[in-house]
């Protein structure tokens, strides 16, 4: 019995083991798709955009009117033309349209389709820009008009909807002086949501404490091998405030919910060539697929991290461009078929403001309110995709792109792949986040950005975990960001 004191210590004087952060979590589940037969893929892409245009034109215009109602140039006075075709040449106006970027290096599915007989699949390109040949355009219902000018210079990429302020020249081209962009929308209310639920129900507002920290880590890459054990082992530890002393128990105490931002398997879902499709096709198995080409392990090895980690922290899991999850945005939670220890402790998923304890498989994109705080991020397909487009732009700058835009996915469904929404587009912001992660990015970094209206948003751009080791640790309360770097120290580094 005395072996297992501390020497020296009295009973009363024993060190304490601080509790865990209680998270107040809410998701939103906008990007849920319908279910069954309610799911139609057969509708146009080409209605998205319209749609998108539809939306935000009220917005786009209203800020127009704003900028350049009293604009003058050479003592000509600006008008607003309605439609992309109907403007004069020489005459001062201004537009409102969807850019559309004719691009020589951007993917073709017209000429992907033509290509019948490749050896293999075009490999992936780090960017769309091939410098001169590259061509913006407006467009609306009415037609398309190419637009030129130095106020465009790679700012704006396919799919965002702004307004033109210039005039037609000779050659048919607009020259464009100044644009004006939606911006971002009406920010709620701390607590908003929840309040407004406790008052339809006619519940009194609970007593609320001081908001905890979220992790958010992405990029887990899992390949199920030896590799994988350290690192994985190491973020466990510390995220259950196994490692380490007092001080850093106490940090983690305070982290009261974890984040897991995509690619949590590493390829898991790799897209087969045409050839490799047809040879495994054109195989006989006896039991209708080849046992041999799935791999149990990585599933295996992420659901046992999750189910040590689930009793005392809750987690929400979005997929990635490698997870076994529908390529086309929003991509769908992973099923719990693939989680057979952790779905234990996952709760039935919630249609009103009752905090989900346990693990939470949700979308990609994935919003929700944390701490009374709302959060929208994603996997980080949406900002790989965009920085195709321009260059010299890092991360931060495409994502505050985005919420001004007021699209998370402007180029999708141009050169992402996505579902064909037609009355409602769950990609357009119709709130303004306080805090907007991205997932599976080269490095860390962080930016707040401030709006019109006093919004304010943390922008944060979350590292894969494989390559950097590191965990992002938000403080809700205080919008400090923090990274903590995970790994093994070499003798004499």
């Amino acid at each position: 019995m005395a072996g297992n004191m501390l020497k020296g210590a009295p009973f009363g004087d024993a060190p304490s083991i601080p509790s865990r952060a209680e998270s107040q979590y809410n998701p939103l589940h906008t990007f849920e798709l319908p279910k069954g037969t309610e799911k139609n893929y057969a509708h146009q892409f080409a209605d998205m955009y319209f749609l998108r245009l539809a939306q935000l034109k009220k917005a786009v215009k209203q800020k127009a009117h704003d900028a350049w109602d009293d604009f003058e140039l050479g003592g000509e006075k600006t008008t607003f033309v309605e439609r992309v075709l109907d403007v004069r040449q020489g005459e001062l106006c201004w537009i409102v349209g969807t850019v559309y970027m004719e691009m020589a290096l951007k993917p073709n599915v017209l000429d992907d389709i033509s290509k019948e007989h490749w050896i293999a699949a075009p490999p992936p390109r780090e960017t769309y820009v091939s410098g001169g040949q590259d061509e913006m355009m407006l467009e609306d219902e009415s037609g398309r008009l190419r637009v030129t000018g130095e106020s465009l210079s790679s700012t704006y990429v396919t799919g965002c909807v702004l307004a033109a302020l210039g005039t037609e020249q000779a050659d048919g081209t607009f020259q464009v002086i100044a644009t004006q962009y939606a911006d971002l929308p009406r920010q709620p209310e701390r607590w908003e949501r929840d309040d407004a639920a406790l008052t339809q129900a006619k519940k009194p507002k609970p007593t609320r404490g001081k908001a905890g920290k979220i992790a958010i880590v992405s990029g887990l890459e899992i390949t199920g091998t030896d590799d994988d054990e350290l690192s994985l082992d190491l973020l466990l530890e510390y995220l259950a405030g196994e490692a380490t002393g007092p001080p850093t128990q106490t940090l983690t105490s305070s982290i009261s919910r974890l984040i897991i931002a995509g690619d949590s398997l590493s390829h898991a879902s790799p897209i087969l060539s045409r050839e490799d499709f047809a040879e495994k096709k054109s195989k006989k198995h006896a039991y209708g697929y080849d046992a041999s080409s799935y791999n149990a392990s990585p599933a295996e090895r992420l659901d046992e991290f999750l189910s040590d980690l689930l009793p005392t922290l809750p987690i929400t899991l979005l997929p990635g461009a490698n997870d076994p999850a529908n390529v086309a945005l929003p991509q769908q939670p992973l099923h719990p078929a693939l989680f057979p220890k952790s779905r234990l402790y996952a709760e039935p998923p919630a249609k009103t403001n009752e905090t989900i304890h346990g693990l939470d498989a949700v979308t990609n994109p994935w919003d929700g309110d944390i701490e009374g705080y709302r959060v929208l991020g994603t996997g980080g397909q949406t900002v790989a995709d965009l920085l195709k487009y321009v260059d010299d732009v890092d991360a931060l700058e495409v994502m505050e792109m985005m919420l001004r835009w007021r699209c998370i996915a402007p180029t999708a469904p141009d050169t992402l792949w996505c579902y064909p929404f037609q009355d409602e587009d769950p990609l357009l912001l119709k709130d303004c986040p306080h805090v907007y992660f991205a997932g599976c990015q080269e490095k860390f970094g962080k930016k707040v950005i401030e709006g019109p209206a006093g919004q304010s948003v943390l922008l944060v751009s979350v590292p894969r975990f494989r390559e950097t080791g590191q965990v992002v640790l938000l403080d809700l309360e205080t919008s400090e960001v923090e990274v903590v770097e995970i790994g093994v120290v070499q003798p004499g580094s």
